[in-house]
């Protein structure tokens, strides 16, 4: 098990302080959702704890030792950055070898990994917004780490790489320590165990999403017929039948009645979001 923490961090670019006194606690192996409006804070803090950015005051701790003040510490750090920082001279193959000259690893795991074999030979710089994104992702998997930093991972990728990014993250943080960003809150909600937010530099909320509760708890459900003669719900958006429940015991309760009733439930999901309810209400209280 390994803990990252950051205590009373104050830091920023040039003197410009951008987080102030950041302290939380990190100490399971799980996926931590880094949320904030655009400008709060999330990449700076990004930066500081991969040691690119050296905080004014407080400490970056990785199990119990500054990660400033240690180079082998930083080694078990892995660091995506929203921007490819992959040479585009050249090609993907020839930029995955000169990283794993200096990192070790296989590059021939990462291209099976991220389906890069096809796009081996070509210039990073002939490649798409989505395929460079892939090749940096493939550089951060190169070599096993303990400690993943990844800044918006699947955007810019079609539906299916953002999967297999998604299946991955989740599989890596079965024994690491993951931190990442998303705009998209509904895969956020869905991979993260436990939620950071930045607000104005700081943290707004730190904690289990579990523990956080939409204002409305709205089920949708699909199924071979007409559910409304059975449970109060009403056919709505999407081709959903909306049910409102007070909690996910009484969703279970209006299923086992569905299936008891005879009826083929094909789809169930929770339609409000929680993380959508805190970051709608961070921007708003921001903008007054």
């Amino acid at each position: 098990m390994h803990t990252l923490e950051l205590e009373s961090v104050d830091s920023g670019y040039k003197g410009k302080e951008i987080l102030h006194k950041v302290s939380f606690k990190a100490d399971q192996n799980a996926i931590y959702v880094v949320l904030g409006p655009n400008g709060a804070g999330k990449t700076t803090l990004f930066r500081t704890i991969a040691g690119i950015v050296e905080p004014f005051s407080g400490e970056v701790l990785f199990d119990g030792e500054n990660l400033n003040l240690s180079k082998e510490i930083r080694k078990r750090i892995n660091y995506l950055s929203h921007f490819n920082g992959i040479p585009e001279e050249m090609t993907v193959l020839n930029a995955l070898k000169f990283y794993e000259n200096i990192e070790g690893g296989s590059v021939s795991e990462v291209l099976s990994l991220m389906k890069l074999e096809e796009l081996k030979d070509r210039r990073v710089s002939d490649l798409s917004q989505g395929q460079k994104k892939r090749v940096s992702i493939a550089k951060v998997f190169l070599r096993d780490r303990d400690l993943y930093l990844l800044d918006e991972p699947t955007s810019n990728v079609d539906p299916e790489v953002s999967k297999d990014i998604r299946d991955i993250i989740l599989r890596i943080s079965k024994d690491k320590i993951v931190l990442y960003s998303s705009h998209n809150l509904y895969e956020a909600n869905d991979l993260g165990t436990n939620l950071i937010l930045i607000k104005d530099g700081k943290i707004g909320y730190y904690g289990k999403i579990s523990d956080l509760k939409s204002k409305e708890y709205r089920v949708g459900i699909r199924a071979s017929t007409d559910v409304s003669k059975i449970i109060d719900a009403k056919l709505g958006e999407q081709g959903y039948y909306i049910l409102s429940v007070r909690s996910a015991e009484e969703a279970g309760l209006a299923l086992r009645k569905l299936v008891e009733s005879g009826v083929l439930v094909t789809e169930m999901r929770q339609l409000d979001n929680p993380l959508q309810d805190l970051f709608e209400n961070t921007e708003k209280s921001e903008a007054e």
